[in-house]
């Protein structure tokens, strides 16, 4: 080793250090959204003032207490969201072992090796025990740095993708609940029009039997009836279907006491969600975890640009070691013997047959994918919320009317069976009455569950109630 001082060593050090600092970066510009200021039909402009949040948090918004317990026994128990949470703790390590390179590793190296002195030719042996620092490199052109910022957008990425696995996942289930809601009670629909209709049977048989009816009547009556307990079968089994689908969001099997107390459940009967307001500036959109997750991967690629264009400069490099060394084993620790290395080692690339510019290339298209993929997802937003907004609008008018339907269907049916038992009316006349009242029982329920549904999707597409992005955890830094 070849002893010098301590204060020139230090020196050497700090001005290396101070090198650093230099970032090919681009500057970053968040685009602009590709979509109008408002949405459709809305009277608030960007510049107004802004609701306090998107949508208010799932337990504030979803009243129904069954409800809130599934979402909670989801929020624990899902294996997507699990997954979603693991990938967090991935990413943040991969920034961590980023966020590392920028330092030095120092370890402990002991070297002995034995070699032919210059001159002489003898045999001599060196022997050397100390700290080192291998081949760290001085970021003095950024790359090690804008891979640290790339690492870190992408973590942030990943937690806002957690963030989305959530809202997905609290509507996801929302809508599940509703659908076994729908399904009990159509399930109880099918069943009252079975009996009626085995009714309808046993009496028209009555009236064959006593040759006040035809056979036609009798046969017609029991087509009905099959046909009522074909959608009691087909009903049975979609109700089935929608319990292991819930079941699998849950991940495990739909609580005893919940599955118990479905039984004569109605649509109707469900707590009404918290309203939301209407008319919301399109900068709300902003809020949502994806859009953010799609900025946070432009942040990345735009970081990345930074690393491809500090490649085309020099590495400078810095191995050093700081220890004792001897020619014989047995004088390693002895005064005298303690000293240091230190060797810097600078690589300029001048010919890689393009693989720099081929490097740089590819991440510029990866910004200008990224940016047209963070577009896109204010565009789909945009569009989720316009949609479920013209179906608030609607659907409302649509149940209304389709109640009236079912109430005007039931008054016919009522004097469609008197005219028959009257002779006034054919049987027809009374079948068709039975089966147009039938569908407009469904289409009520149906027309229900998707005014319902829509709720939840509002609830979804205005970043369900994920917050305000100050208002995440701590990032590391």
């Amino acid at each position: 080793m070849i002893d010098t001082s301590r204060a020139t060593t230090a020196t050497a050090l700090a001005a290396a250090l101070l090198l650093g600092g230099c970032s090919f970066i681009p500057t970053y510009e968040r685009p602009a959204a590709p979509v109008p200021a408002t949405f459709a039909g809305a009277g608030v402009n960007a510049g107004a003032a802004e609701p306090a949040a998107s949508a208010a948090p799932w337990q504030d918004y979803f009243a129904e207490p069954r409800l809130r317990q599934l979402i909670e026994t989801a929020l624990a128990n899902n294996r997507d969201l699990r997954i979603a949470a693991l990938n967090i703790d991935q990413a943040r390590a991969t920034f961590q072992v980023r966020r590392a390179d920028l330092y030095p590793g120092v370890g402990l190296a002991a070297n002995a090796s034995r070699a032919p002195a210059a001159g002489s030719g003898d045999l001599t042996n060196s022997f050397s025990v100390g700290l080192a620092v291998s081949a760290w490199e001085i970021d003095f052109f950024g790359r090690i740095a804008s891979l640290k910022e790339q690492a870190l957008a992408q973590y942030l990425a990943t937690e806002e993708g957690r963030n989305a696995a959530q809202v997905s996942l609290v509507a996801a289930v929302a809508n599940g609940w509703l659908n076994l809601l729908a399904d009990e009670e159509l399930l109880e629909l099918s069943r009252q029009t079975l009996a009626s209709r085995e009714e309808s049977v046993r009496l028209t048989k009555m009236r064959l039997d006593s040759g006040v009816a035809s056979e036609l009547d009798f046969r017609q009556a029991e087509s009905l009836a099959h046909a009522a307990r074909a959608t009691l079968a087909q009903q049975q089994r979609q109700r089935a279907l929608d319990e292991n689908a819930l079941a699998l969001l849950l991940g495990q099997p739909l609580p005893e006491d919940i599955r118990g107390s479905l039984a004569g459940s109605r649509l109707g009967a469900a707590p009404v969600m918290a309203p939301l307001p209407a008319g919301l500036p399109s900068q709300l959109l902003t809020r949502r975890p994806d859009i953010r997750q799609a900025e946070q991967q432009l942040i990345a690629s735009n970081a990345n640009i930074g690393a491809a264009r500090a490649a085309f400069f020099p590495r400078i490099s810095l191995t050093a070691q700081a220890g004792t060394a001897s020619g014989e084993l047995s004088g390693l620790f002895k005064n005298g013997s303690w000293g240091f290395t230190i060797a810097p080692s600078l690589l300029l690339p001048i010919f890689d047959a393009g693989r720099n510019q081929a490097n740089l290339e590819s991440a510029q298209a990866g910004r200008s994918i990224a940016v047209a993929q963070y577009e896109k997802a204010i565009q789909t937003a945009f569009r989720e919320v316009s949609d479920a907004l013209a179906g608030q609008a609607t659907l409302g008018e649509q149940a209304q009317a389709q109640q009236q339907q079912a109430q005007a269907e039931s008054a016919r049916l009522q004097l469609a069976d008197l005219r028959y038992r009257n002779g006034v009316a054919s049987y027809l006349d009374l079948l068709d009455a039975q089966r147009s009242l039938f569908a407009a029982q469904q289409a009520v329920v149906q027309v229900q569950l998707a005014r319902l549904q829509n709720q939840v999707a509002l609830y979804k597409a205005l970043g369900g109630g994920a917050g305000n992005p100050a208002a995440a955890a701590d990032t590391p830094s």
